[in-house]
């Protein structure tokens, strides 16, 4: 009998491998065809098939790596690339670098890639999934903040999920920006050790109540505590201060990079600390996040029509108000696309959270499928601007000379496309 079950439990292994090779055969197929259509990347469809076709895949395809994830409202795709910038000092890193951060997105750069590191940047949603099946040796979290309501739900939900699965689910290291008190709320009770980072918060308004009694938070300096219960901003082991990182009380590092914005000094800072962790000196990490001059078309500059421009996101409240303390730096016209398509969220009422009344006396274009929507808001704030049927034509409104475009989801994947025709982007 001994014998039986052990010859039933080979053939069965065999059929599993044989079903998960072709599962993976079928998936590449399916992106083989997608990119031949000239529908893009294949990526997505070609997870979508895999774990389809085998739920486990991506359990199957983690395992023997070492598997990072790096997670938040904003930040994740800058966050995930300067750190595997970091990492490729000890040898070569796969990343998704094309910002497919769901479970199809996923199990496709997991499969098509065998390197042994592995940086990838993970939804908020999908988090949870993504620690238990890839059991992670370092996870990443940076900020929470709302984002499209009608898509991913509220803040709490991300809290509450992340909690649950974080004190049952033991991983190497958890990275946490110390500043924010809903990744605070949602460590709390986790079995791993946290490195905590002073990284800074610019968007409080998603953070002023405790999540643990519900009494507000007190924001003070570089201090916050809870009114009620006690809950306050724990120990850091590193501290921004500015454009410069120090960690265990050692000498400062410089947080000088070729992406701009205050929010990717933030970044950086929890970028080094993780590739400390993962055993690559903080200065050697910096050197190599320095050579980053782009994500995923972010920050981008080059031609469209002739005109030049450099590409902005900007997709919730917070990443927008981070978004114009950058265009308040210079005084280049700008143009907003806007869309509400399903990436975007359907739901354009974020806007009024935006203080757009900053941008009064700058020239401004807005197009899009909802720039309307975008239209009644300026007019609200008071700031003076022109609707345009399209982008080309928004930027022969404005006319020859640099300016920023800045675009929410699908319309910065359009414009990108537009972009990378004539040479700019990545």
């Amino acid at each position: 009998m001994p014998e039986v079950n052990a010859a039933t439990v080979t053939r069965n292994r065999a059929a599993c491998a044989a079903w998960q090779a072709f599962a993976e055969w079928l998936a590449r197929a399916a992106g083989w065809a997608s990119r031949r259509a000239g529908r893009g990347s294949g990526l997505v469809i070609t997870g979508r098939v895999l774990t389809a076709l085998a739920p486990r895949s991506v359990s199957r395809l983690a395992a023997g790596r070492r598997i990072v994830l790096v997670s938040g409202t904003n930040g994740k795709s800058t966050t995930a690339r300067l750190l595997a910038a970091a990492w490729a000092e000890q040898g070569p890193v796969t990343a998704n670098r094309d910002g497919a951060n769901l479970m199809a997105g996923i199990a496709s750069t997991l499969l098509q890639s065998s390197h042994e590191r592995v940086v990838l940047e993970v939804d908020e949603v999908a988090l949870p999934a993504v620690i238990e099946l890839t059991k992670p040796e370092l996870v990443v979290l940076l900020n929470l903040a709302r984002d499209q309501l009608d898509r991913v739900g509220e803040v709490s939900s991300h809290v509450r999920g992340w909690q649950r699965v974080l004190r049952r689910t033991a991983v190497g290291t958890l990275v946490v920006n110390a500043d924010d008190p809903l990744l605070v709320s949602a460590v709390d009770g986790a079995a791993s050790k946290v490195a905590w980072v002073g990284a800074g918060l610019t968007w409080r308004e998603d953070a002023r109540g405790c999540r643990r009694c519900g009494q507000p938070i007190t924001f003070e300096d570089h201090d916050w505590w809870c009114d009620g219960c006690g809950l306050r901003r724990p120990p850091v082991q590193a501290v921004r201060s500015g454009n410069t990182l120090c960690i265990d009380g050692g000498p400062s590092l410089g947080l000088d990079l070729d992406l701009p914005g205050d929010w990717n000094r933030a970044n950086a800072a929890i970028a080094v600390v993780a590739a400390r962790a993962l055993g690559v000196d903080p200065a050697i990490a910096l050197e190599h996040m320095r050579q980053v001059r782009d994500v995923n078309g972010r920050y981008a500059q080059g031609s469209i029509d002739g005109h030049e421009v450099r590409l902005l996101l900007a997709k919730n409240p917070a990443s927008t108000g981070s978004i114009l303390d950058l265009l308040l730096e210079t005084q280049h016209p700008i143009v907003f696309v806007f869309n509400a398509g399903a990436a975007d969220g359907r739901d354009p009422s974020w806007l009024w959270d935006v203080p757009f009344e900053r941008l009064s006396g700058r020239r401004v274009v807005v197009t899009g499928r909802r720039a309307a929507d975008l239209s009644v808001r300026l007019r609200y704030a008071l700031v003076e601007h022109e609707v345009a049927d399209d982008l080309p034509n928004a930027l022969r409104v404005l006319g020859p000379g640099l300016c920023d475009v800045v675009a929410n989801y699908t319309a910065f994947a359009t414009t990108k496309q537009q972009l990378q025709r004539t040479g700019g982007g990545s």
